[in-house]
């Protein structure tokens, strides 16, 4: 599995810095076209609305690691619009509710953010990939079908504000925050979670992850290596072997 562009490819894991608007399927789509391989998947969805780390493997002895990949720890870089709730938690639903933020002392938000950090229990978004009986929850909601999931077990080791740490106020306010998360966390529930306990609601407005596992955004490939004359080859120079990623999974 060399990263000789003259090498016929055979297997080999990509880190991808995925933009607003694009979904998880189409860089995996336009990664089989420029490979010229079937055999693609990525470990861990990103919406349409979010950007950053996307791991995609290609090759079957890469994606077999795909399930090894989705067990570490992700980071996100995720902005709250408070004041206002979604029906899908984030930027793509329709407003259900609107309510005046007030005035929120930064001692308030601290003690908020507080009581969502470490092991809890969070109910998935009606709004998901998560599947129900062969289909995606996100096809019921659609159709007005309310599934009720278990709670699923997540951790949220770091939870912190990147904005100031200054009081909110008015109608409507905006607060940043980095979170480090154990897999499964849905962070557009943490977002609304988050503005209930404030008690002025919240959706996610935008969400960046930086890091999965042993793999951050650095030295990702951009859609300028995937509009490139020479794709391939900028996408070989990066890429990481099967026995390269083996050797930081251990």
């Amino acid at each position: 599995m060399s990263k000789d562009p003259g090498v016929e490819f055979q297997a080999g894991v990509f880190l991808v810095d995925k933009p607003v608007g694009l979904t998880s399927f189409s860089i995996v789509s336009r990664v089989r076209r420029i490979l010229g391989i079937k055999k693609v998947g990525h470990a861990g969805t990103l919406d349409p609305f979010a950007t950053g780390l996307l791991i995609v493997c290609a090759g079957r002895p890469a994606t077999k690691l795909i399930s090894r990949f989705m067990e570490g720890k992700k980071e996100y870089f995720a902005t709250l619009c408070l004041g206002i709730t979604t029906e899908t938690f984030d930027t793509e639903g329709e407003i259900v509710n609107r309510r005046s933020v007030g005035r929120l002392s930064e001692g308030e938000i601290e003690e908020c953010l507080g009581r969502f950090r470490g092991l809890q229990l969070q109910v998935p978004p009606q709004y998901s990939a998560l599947k129900h009986k062969g289909r995606p929850l996100y096809y019921y909601a659609r159709r007005g079908i309310e599934v009720k999931k278990e709670p699923r077990k997540i951790d949220i080791s770091l939870l912190e504000r990147i904005d100031g740490n200054h009081d909110l106020s008015g109608e409507e306010a905006e607060l940043r925050l980095r979170i480090v998360c154990s897999k499964g966390t849905y962070i557009r529930t943490v977002a609304a979670d988050i503005g209930e306990d404030l008690k002025c609601g919240a959706h996610l407005t935008a969400l960046r992850r930086t890091k999965s596992g042993c793999f951050s955004i650095e030295n990702s490939l951009t859609m300028d290596d995937f509009s490139a004359g020479d794709a391939k080859e900028r996408f070989l120079k990066k890429m990481f072997t099967v026995e390269e990623v083996c050797k930081l999974l251990q």
